[in-house]
């Protein structure tokens, strides 16, 4: 499949998206990588079979209007969208972006525990996302209290037995996070398209883990199906 893959923000990309482009090219896929957002109006976004974000569209490189509406009616239309980790974050510029995704990380309101190792639990293995995978360790990030709106289809969780941590970062004041289950991959629709979420994938090291990769592969081979 011809995949647009956009990357760029304050996140590793730098880390994170040779391997996810490694991975995708030697899956078959054709992928041009762009971190200008001008590639969803020049044309490319339109010869595409699928969007893949790895992404942090806020501030400067937030997503202007025109660039907005591209990408909504090249998925509505019936394209997919892939959107990985903190790429489904919803800006204040944009709330509507929560209704493509399902939702995601909200600056000042969302948090997780340090990056640290838990377990991925598949859900429902008979999901299209979950084909190939049981649970699986990782070294990730497990984002709570996100945006989460109705419509979504929850395939993998995780679960987190609470506690006191800073917030998101060293240094940073300490927070009570309960413990419960969290999503942590989900697919929806928007217009005539699909959508495929998941909120792993941090860095390097994450996107180098076998599990991981494949759950970002099914997300392919489902958006584009």
């Amino acid at each position: 499949m011809k995949l647009l893959l956009m990357s760029g923000g304050s996140h590793p990309y730098e880390e994170s998206t040779p391997v996810l482009k490694g991975f995708l090219e030697s899956a078959g896929h054709d992928i041009t990588l762009r971190e200008d957002a001008e590639a969803l109006t020049d044309g490319t976004l339109d010869s595409s079979d699928a969007l893949v974000f790895n992404t942090l569209r806020e501030g400067e490189i937030a997503l202007d209007e025109s660039q907005q509406e591209s990408l909504k009616n090249f998925i509505s239309s019936g394209k997919g969208f892939v959107c990985i980790h903190i790429s489904g974050c919803v800006p204040d510029t944009w709330n509507g972006y929560g209704d493509i995704t399902g939702g995601g990380w909200v600056m000042g309101q969302s948090f997780h525990p340090p990056y640290s190792q838990f377990t991925v639990n598949v859900k429902n293995d008979a999901h299209p996302g979950a084909a190939g995978l049981s649970d699986f360790e990782t070294d990730d990030e497990l984002y709570m209290n996100i945006d989460y709106r109705d419509g979504n289809d929850v395939f993998l969780s995780a679960e987190f037995d609470g506690g006191s941590y800073s917030r998101n970062r060293a240094g940073a004041e300490e927070i009570e996070m309960v413990g419960g289950t969290f999503p942590l991959a989900w697919t929806r629709s928007y217009g005539s398209g699909k959508v495929f979420v998941t909120l792993l994938g941090h860095d390097g090291k994450s996107h180098q883990n076998a599990g991981f990769q494949k759950l970002v592969l099914n997300g392919v081979d489902w958006a584009t199906s």
